[in-house]
This record gives structure tokens, sequence and C-alpha cells, in this order.
């Protein structure tokens, strides 16, 4: 596992806290847990602070949450660098996490990387006009509809280089994107629509009972299932 630091001090913020309405939300989540057990909400608050910190975590976030917990500041550092679901450096605007697992990979997810090193650079690295970073991650669970990226809360699945391609351009220039399949796809349906359970039949009541009459016309008991099933003893 990669050694994960916070970002340089010079790119530090000197204090965070909770806007208003960030705040009522996380003492709503606190008086969730039993008194002694606020500890319990430390992963939610972080990723609250996260979203409201252009999608990274500072220092002074990280200290922030662990007074609001009473916690000691290094179990709260010890969260924030062990789960990669939190940003340690700034990160663009529309920050990509590209899957690079196994499904992905063999649905073209290295064609999509190439994409990324053409219009946004290396991992990690922030384009000049601040609007987009990248990084290749472990299985997003939407395997189905592969490849795919999350770009900060929202997926895109159903990826080609050239509609991925459009998508990165999109959000660059602010133009609306579509969410989700980029062919049309409806949840995790088969491309072109769904191809089992088709037959109207199995809908309008007419085959109800039908699977009684297979159980009729077999042996009534095990003696004769089992006479059935001989053919030495048959014959």
């Amino acid at each position: 596992m990669a050694v994960r630091r916070l970002a340089p001090d010079n790119i530090q913020p000197e204090s965070f806290a909770f806007t208003a309405d960030n705040l009522a939300w996380a003492q709503t989540v606190i008086a969730r847990y039993p008194e002694g057990r606020q500890a319990s909400a430390v992963i939610p608050l972080l990723w609250r602070a996260q979203e409201q910190h252009d999608y990274w975590l500072p220092r002074a976030a990280i200290e922030y949450i662990a007074q609001m917990l009473g916690m000691a500041k290094i179990r709260v550092m010890e969260v924030a660098t062990f789960y990669t679901m939190f940003n340690l450096e700034p990160v663009g605007k529309h920050f990509v996490q590209l899957c690079g697992t196994t499904p992905c990979r063999l649905r073209g997810a290295e064609k999509l990387i190439d994409v990324c090193h053409e219009m946004i650079g290396e991992q990690r690295h922030v384009t000049s006009d601040g609007q987009l970073s990248w990084l290749e991650v472990e299985c997003l669970g939407a395997c189905c509809n592969a490849p795919m990226a999350q770009i900060n809360n929202d997926y895109y699945e159903d990826l080609t280089p050239d509609n991925f391609r459009k998508l990165l351009d999109d959000l660059r220039h602010g133009r609306p994107v579509k969410k989700g399949s980029q062919v049309g796809r409806v949840s995790s349906e088969p491309e072109g629509g769904p191809f089992t359970l088709t037959d109207p039949h199995l809908y309008d009541g007419s085959m109800i009972g039908a699977w009684k009459k297979r159980f009729d016309a077999a042996p009534s008991d095990s003696k004769d299932r089992a006479d059935a099933s001989n053919p030495e003893k048959k014959a």
C-alpha cells in the first residue's frame, strides 16, 4: 500500500469549520450514538468535511473533527490516511476515479486511461484551469456496466474512448452531461433492453397453477417414483 501523507504546509488552510448547515447535520449524526461512542461518527464527518472543502481534506479539518468528537488528533489522522476515499491533497473540480479492476479492464479501461493521460495528465495532477484530475481506483461496484468511472459523487458507465473524451470536455467547459450509462442502458439491463421474462403469459394470469399439473402427473409416492426410475423393474 502506498504511503499517504497530508498536502504540503504551504497549501494547507489555517483553519476549518463546518458551515451552519453542515454543523447542524453533523450534530444530528453524532446524536445517533450513545454517550462515549461519538467517535463512531468520524467517517461521515470526514466525508462531509471533504465535500465542503473542494473534495480534499486539509489538516485543519482533521483536527476540527477530532475536537468535535473528543478524539485524539492522531486517531482521526489514522482514519483519514487509511481510507483512499479521503483525498489528502487538492483535486480538480471534477475528480475522476477511473476503475481499473478486471471487468473494466476487459471492457476497455486501458483505453480510458490513455484518454486521461491525453486530456488531464498524470494521476493526481490537476489541470491548469483547476477543472480536472484523475486517479485509477479499485472496483466501484458497477461491473455490469463496465468500463466506468466515478466523477465526484456520480457514476458514468458504458464508457468508450469517444464518449469519455466528450464527457471530460463537457465537464471542463460547464456543459450539461448525462449521468449513468452513456449508451442508454437502463440500470443494469442488457444493452438494447431485457431479453428474459418477456413472455406476456407470465403476467396475464394464464400460467397460474400450470406448475401444479406437472406434480399431479408425477408418481404419487416414493415407491412409485422408485419403480418409475428403475427400467429393469418396469420390464
